[in-house]
């Protein structure tokens, strides 16, 4: 009890629910206070019900991610033997070094050359794609399996993050003139905005992001996470991967692609999906 309000079983319950389907702690936490609830005791359900279902998601809830159990410096990947350079718990990042030999970096960039176009990014307020401010580079995309490339850098990361082939996007490739970069933002689409359910029905949420870097610039383009104050260098070849749980800022995966001093900055970017994506 708090404040006089009780924290009943049914209110735990509802909490409970509207979290599974996705709705973050803030957009509850502003519905409780609507509806009459005093902020110590709306703080106090929410902790409560969220410390359960953080419980219950580790325990019960697949993710993708290698295997470190054995703390390996290295990972058999099927056709290639991956580095482990780092790795960090909360949020869940993983660098990986040798993701990519050189020539697989240049025969991809030569495949998107003539294809790129300014970035665009998921609008989920309405469901599409629209041009964003925040984001400064050029892209294309691969379709899944689009060719032998492809395909075979796609059965490498099934592997490696031991997720079906089937619950990736399209493989995109963006690059980064001078001056170009994406600001923070997190990669898991917003349960609260009304473009989101359609989305959704492509394939569920985004759970986990790898980035992949492909050639390095000269000064410049570190993927930052600003939450926990990391920041990994864009060397060719080498990648960095993380997973987000739910769709919440309390994954701590905010994360951005910092400016681009001096060269380009070319990356290939693999989004994966809690179920088939089509």
């Amino acid at each position: 009890m708090s404040q006089g309000q009780v924290i009943s079983a049914e209110l735990r319950e509802w909490i409970a629910t509207q979290l599974a389907a996705g709705h973050s702690v803030a957009s509850l936490r502003a519905s409780m206070r609507a509806a009459g609830w005093h902020d110590a005791a709306a703080d106090a359900a929410l902790a409560e019900v969220e410390r359960e279902a953080i419980g219950a998601a580790e325990t019960t809830k697949a993710m993708p991610g290698p295997d470190l159990s054995n703390s390996p410096l290295y990972i058999d990947a099927g056709d290639r033997r991956v580095h482990v350079l780092q790795t960090m718990q909360s949020p869940r990042v993983i660098v990986f070094g040798d993701l990519l030999s050189d020539e697989e970096c240049e025969a991809l960039i030569a495949a998107a050359r003539q294809r790129l176009a300014r970035s665009l990014t998921v609008e989920t307020q309405t469901g599409g794609e629209a041009l964003n401010v925040d984001r400064t580079s050029d892209g294309m995309f691969f379709e899944r399996g689009e060719n032998p490339m492809v395909a075979r850098l796609e059965k490498r990361i099934a592997t490696l993050l031991r997720w079906p082939l089937e619950f990736g996007e399209g493989l995109q490739i963006l690059r980064y003139a001078p001056g170009a970069q994406y600001r923070p933002h997190y990669d898991y689409f917003d349960p609260s905005e009304p473009g989101t359910p359609i989305i959704l029905k492509r394939g569920g949420q985004r759970v986990a992001t790898l980035v992949m870097y492909l050639h390095e610039p000269e000064q410049g383009g570190a993927t930052t996470f600003p939450d926990v104050g990391l920041e990994v260098a864009p060397k060719r070849g080498t990648a960095v991967f993380f997973s987000y749980e739910r769709p919440d800022p309390a994954t701590h995966t905010l994360h951005g692609g910092a400016p681009v001093l001096a060269g380009e900055k070319w990356v290939a970017t693999k989004w994966l999906r809690e179920r088939e994506f089509n």
